[in-house]
């Protein structure tokens, strides 16, 4: 797979969109794996990775989006 950007070999890639990205490229930051209910506590938590591989091109959204369809 080659860079994105630069066409140089990728190191990894993008875990929004699955750009594949060099190490010049490639930025860091939170992924949510997964959210949960809390037995001990009774509310939602979630796990998160702190330095999943980011392009930085693309722009995840901030709020879900509803999927009626799939209900």
């Amino acid at each position: 797979m080659l860079c994105w950007f630069c066409a140089k070999a990728a190191r990894g890639s993008c875990r929004f969109c699955a750009r594949g990205v060099c190490e010049d490229h490639a930025k860091f930051g939170p992924f949510l794996l997964e959210v949960h209910r809390s037995q001990v506590r009774g509310r939602s938590e979630g796990l998160v990775v702190e330095d999943a591989v980011q392009c930085g091109t693309c722009r995840p959204r901030s709020q879900p989006v509803p999927m009626p369809e799939l209900d």
